[in-house]
């Protein structure tokens, strides 16, 4: 029976998978010129009767083993890693309030009071008009929810600390101021396209806060003291502190 190939004949494949393991090869293989006698992988008899016909030189037998060691770890075809990236930014409120404290000091100059002696007695010493200071600056805000807080010293205005005796019916020794501040920005917690806000302070109020998502932009802010025209002003010099707070939540 014609079933062995010479060596020459035979083309061995040798196959190296790198898809998921198989069966190493091992193959015991029995034939002999009696028909029938071909025996391919037996078990314990099969393997006895073929090493039989092989020891009585009447068969031949043949063998293929083949080994390598498995992978290292269990092999995975698809990898993901996730990079957490992290980083800080400090929370921060900016305002450009010019170079020294001069900038910041905001000098009416005279206040001009009617002071013709042809004016009516009800209209004598009265403020001739308003007294206003216009500040802007091109740089301010926070990068946090944050609150704009306006804060006068004194909710009476700017006040005349050393205005000696007066008529109370007559004349007044401080002079009420109003303030406003405008900017662009969003609510607080605002996730927006920022718009025009606003925080104004009337002649009586003493203070003012509005809370503000994060924001920058330039700032105006109006500082207005309306004529007096119901009383005369005792002479001398009258202060008052503004003061602007932005404060990161």
């Amino acid at each position: 029976m014609k079933t062995i190939l010479s060596a020459s004949a035979a083309v061995l494949a040798i196959v190296a998978l790198s898809s998921p393991a198989a069966a190493q090869t091992n193959e015991l293989h029995y034939d002999s010129p009696i028909p029938g006698n071909g025996i391919t992988n037996p078990g314990p008899f099969g393997e006895f009767v073929g090493e039989g016909l092989v020891f009585l030189q009447i068969g031949t037998r043949y063998t293929a083993e083949a080994s390598a060691p498995a992978d290292s770890e269990t092999a995975t075809p698809e990898v993901t890693v996730v990079f957490t990236l992290s980083g800080t930014v400090n929370k921060d409120c900016s305002f450009y309030a010019g170079n020294n404290a001069d900038a910041r000091n905001i000098d009416f100059g005279v206040i001009g009071v009617r002071t013709g002696d042809n004016e009516n007695v009800n209209n004598a010493f009265e403020m001739v008009g308003p007294a206003e200071a216009a500040i802007e600056t091109l740089t301010a805000g926070c990068n946090f929810n944050n609150e704009v807080v306006i804060t006068k010293d004194n909710a009476a205005g700017m006040v005349n600390n050393a205005a000696g005796g007066y008529d109370t019916d007559e004349f007044q020794a401080n002079i009420p101021y109003n303030v406003t501040a405008a900017w662009t920005g969003v609510a607080f917690n605002t996730i927006a396209a920022g718009s025009p806000q606003s925080l104004a302070l009337s002649e009586t109020d003493l203070a003012g806060t509005l809370q503000q998502g994060a924001w920058r932009s330039d700032m105006t802010i109006d500082i207005v003291a309306p004529a007096i025209n119901t009383r005369g002003l005792v002479a001398g010099e009258y202060t008052g502190t503004t003061t602007l707070t932005l404060r990161a939540l």
